[in-house]
């Protein structure tokens, strides 16, 4: 099986193809030494803090895999039909020769996962006697009375733990002889059978050496461990967003502005960074996702509230942002009490990063004169993107604010969003005063 995962990883690379579709921000890190670790034929383990991928990478190594192989029909552990290894298997054979039945097994199915927890047993994961098997008149003695578990049930598969510390330490053992002999041993019957599988394990440093370990001689057994990580580059966690995060619907379109995704993306390396955040537990990347998502819930409610007919979020709904993000972050116990005014701190330095970013060095002279001569903007999660523009007036210098911030089809939607930005950005930057009242922000100078 091993052998399969290497010829078709060497075929993909060879043919400039991604083998791990969706993996983003490990190209030049994560993904040669999993790529190492499959052509060496080492089983794995993922080392990295939560929301780092480490499932849906494992999840993409069953398109290494032969699409169909063949198997003897009806058999619990996929025996290969020239070289069956269960009882049952064995006495079909010696029994019908070349009438021996074979079906074909897609690889989706040949892929097994188990969520390791406290009470995992021996027989969810090996086996054990089958009580029915028994009463139907089947000695104890009879191998065929043995119910498999996952792992054999995953034979000539992929077979992966995740938070493998949190397995007992004492059913960790069981998975000794897999690693190493490649036989599975069920409550002291004569039984060995030679498994074929590809075993593949993740686990957060903070279980690793705490809450949980994994032991010794298992450790050892595991051919490589590869740790994960965040997205270093920014762009990656923008795109990472763009991939994971469900911001529109077939029946209630949204647009979420490019603008405000880095936004995003820049709270979260922010809130990584914090020094009030717990670095251990570390910041999932499901974080930006269910941020970027609120903000397109945001839009679509004000669309629905006002009767707007484009749905585009705006920074005014950056606000309901912080309250729904609290309960990803894990505080410093120092902390406590503190965490909105920690989030939101950090959601307006990130703001006024990408406003730097995107609009340094830009003549807003033209959009502050209409606060120099005494002129107020109401705006809010419930202020519609026409009303924010009439309040406004013509702007000077609009076309090369959408520029900048790759608008290239102009709405009222796209064109009050970038307004917004501009407008916050000169507020971080001191040059308009801002007040919120009621859940309305108006900017006056």
């Amino acid at each position: 099986m091993k052998a399969e995962v290497r010829a078709n990883l060497l075929a993909a690379l060879a043919a400039g193809e991604d083998p791990f579709p969706g993996i983003l921000g490990y190209d030049d890190t994560v993904v040669p030494e999993v790529e190492r670790a499959l052509l060496a034929g080492h089983d794995l383990v993922l080392l990295g803090e939560r929301g780092q991928g480490k499932t849906r990478l494992i999840r993409t190594l069953v398109g290494l895999l032969d699409e169909w192989t063949p198997v003897v029909t009806g058999c619990e552990i996929n025996d290969h039909p020239y070289a069956p290894v269960c009882v049952r298997c064995l006495r079909m054979l010696a029994e019908l020769g070349d009438e021996l039945p074979v079906s074909f097994l897609h690889r989706s199915s040949r892929y097994g996962e188990k969520l390791a927890t406290p009470d995992t047993s021996v027989g969810d994961l090996i086996g054990d006697v089958d009580p029915i098997k028994v009463a139907e008149g089947r000695t104890l003695g009879d191998p065929e009375t043995v119910h498999y578990g996952l792992v054999p049930r995953t034979n000539r598969g992929i077979f992966s733990v995740n938070e493998l510390p949190d397995l007992a330490e004492r059913i960790q053992v069981a998975l000794l002889n897999v690693l190493e002999e490649r036989d599975i041993q069920v409550r002291g019957y004569a039984l060995r059978l030679p498994l074929d599988l590809l075993l593949v394990a993740s686990a957060n440093p903070e279980d690793y050496t705490n809450r949980g370990r994994i032991i010794t001689p298992l450790k050892d057994r595991f051919g490589a461990e590869v740790r994960t990580h965040y997205p270093v580059d920014l762009l990656h966690e923008v795109d990472l967003v763009r991939q994971e995060a469900q911001l529109s619907w077939p029946d209630h379109p949204v647009v979420v502005p490019d603008h405000l995704l880095e936004v995003v993306a820049r709270w979260t390396r922010l809130v990584r960074e914090a020094p009030q955040v717990d670095q251990r537990s570390g910041v999932s990347a499901r974080f930006p996702v269910a941020a970027a998502e609120t903000l397109a819930a945001s839009a679509l409610r004000r669309a629905a509230v006002t009767g707007e007919t484009e749905a585009v979020a705006r920074i005014c709904d950056l606000a309901a942002v912080v309250p729904a993000s609290r309960g990803k972050v894990e505080f410093e116990a120092a902390e406590e009490g503190r965490e909105l005014e920690v989030l939101e701190h950090l959601l307006r330095r990130a703001t006024a990063d990408t406003f730097r970013s995107l609009l340094a060095g830009l003549d807003l002279a033209g959009l502050q004169a209409r606060f120099d001569a005494g002129g107020v903007l109401e705006t809010g999660d419930l202020v519609p993107a026409a009303q924010v523009l009439a309040d406004l007036g013509p702007v000077p210098g609009l076309a090369q604010i959408l520029g900048r911030l790759g608008i290239e089809q102009e709405s009222p939607g796209l064109a009050a969003a970038a307004l917004e930005l501009a407008l916050e950005g000169l507020h971080l930057n001191r040059r308009l005063a801002k007040e919120v009242v009621g859940g309305k922000a108006v900017y006056a100078r």
